[in-house]
């Protein structure tokens, strides 16, 4: 699966991309046309140019159209608007990636429903044909375990070379992000509202330092509705999606069912039982998801290739006693009595660890090393 970089413009293959590119998104600004009508019409026209192209007894020859879609068609205010998006994407530096074009993402075509348009802030990876890349989602309202398990896994990830796709949301999608970036390592957030717009706006600083992607025109304020339909996005661009936390309602769990329809891989970490930040996982994992307690369970399943060990962090001897015990994940009061000290003053080391993202809470309760 291709995942390459395109621009409207001096950058574009030809003058013809160029043409189908301003058709698609003149078709994407018609009223009453939706990414399965825009399909429709140019699979029975051929291209998005020669659908804007046919007279109005052609386009009722299209199944699907009803009288409010074949009225909008050929709207001057859809051609002038769509003219006006590339002026504005050019300025911005805002890539635009059209459905039938060679620079659109083949992952995308596995969604049911793949976008017409997808814009793109930021440096665009080319992934090979079996895309390294890896979802990982999760609540907004993430615990410290949640946080601090995500953390570790992007951290294995992006060292493996795997790129992490998230929604770029408060919680789990921030530490993911944010553990790419730390190493250098590109990262996609999929936005529910325009590249230009960033939510929270809290990450607007993180945003600049990875890739955005949204189906969204630019100025697009989030919506409600927008979010589940991202989530389709971020299961499509990668092998598989990895649900850390939330309920069994969370937009994650949607992101789950939409790697499913794609043919992708559901990964779901455990967590405490009768947590309800654990119910999503532990539904997805009665129903045959695959565990995760690490990031190997991804690299095993996959058949990929580990990271590589991290340099140990230079800590002040009483922590660096505790970081040094953790050869696996160990329990808090079996590290007390292996360390002969007592047990709050191994989970004060512990939390402080935990703080500075040296160590991490894997299920079951347990230390290890980040």
């Amino acid at each position: 699966m291709a995942f390459s970089v395109g621009t409207y413009g001096a950058r574009m293959p030809n003058d013809s991309s160029n043409d189908e590119l301003l058709a698609l998104l003149t078709l994407r600004f018609t009223s009453w046309l939706g990414a399965s009508r825009i399909e429709a019409l140019r699979r029975h026209f051929g291209s998005a140019s020669a659908a804007l192209s046919a007279s109005p007894s052609e386009w009722r020859e299209v199944k699907g159209l009803d009288v409010r879609a074949l009225a909008s068609l050929g709207a001057k205010e859809a051609r002038t608007a769509a003219s006006e998006e590339i002026g504005k994407a050019a300025k911005q530096g805002v890539t635009l990636l059209g459905r039938g074009l060679p620079t659109y993402p083949d992952a995308l075509e596995a969604l049911p429903d793949p976008p017409p348009i997808v814009w793109v802030k930021g440096d665009l990876p080319t992934l090979d044909v079996v895309p390294k890349a890896i979802g990982v989602v999760g609540t907004r309202t993430a615990s410290t375990f949640g946080k601090g398990f995500t953390r570790k896994l992007a951290l294995d990830l992006a060292e493996a070379g795997v790129m992490v796709v998230s929604g770029l949301a408060r919680g789990i999608d921030t530490a993911a992000h944010t553990a790419a970036i730390e190493l250098g390592a590109p990262t996609i957030g999929v936005l529910g509202s325009g590249v230009d717009v960033v939510y929270p706006g809290e990450n607007a600083g993180l945003a600049r330092k990875m890739t955005v992607v949204s189906e969204h025109p630019l100025g697009t304020r989030p919506a409600p509705h927008h979010f589940p339909i991202r989530n389709r996005i971020i299961a499509a661009l990668g092998a598989g999606s990895v649900v850390v936390e939330g309920s069994v309602t969370s937009g994650a769990m949607l992101t789950a069912s939409s790697a499913l329809e794609c043919g992708r891989t559901v990964f779901a970490v455990p967590g405490r039982p009768n947590e309800p930040l654990s119910a999503g996982p532990h539904k997805l994992l009665r129903e045959g998801a695959v565990l995760v307690e690490r990031s190997s369970d991804i690299f095993e399943e996959l058949g990929w290739t580990g990271g590589r060990t991290r340099t140990p962090p230079t800590l002040p001897p009483h922590l660096a006693q505790v970081y040094a015990a953790l050869n696996g994940p160990t329990l808090l009061d079996d590290l007390a009595v292996e360390l002969e000290r007592s047990v709050p003053d191994v989970q004060s080391a512990l939390m402080l660890l935990t703080l500075e993202g040296h160590v991490v809470e894997t299920p079951g309760g347990r230390f290890e090393r980040a």
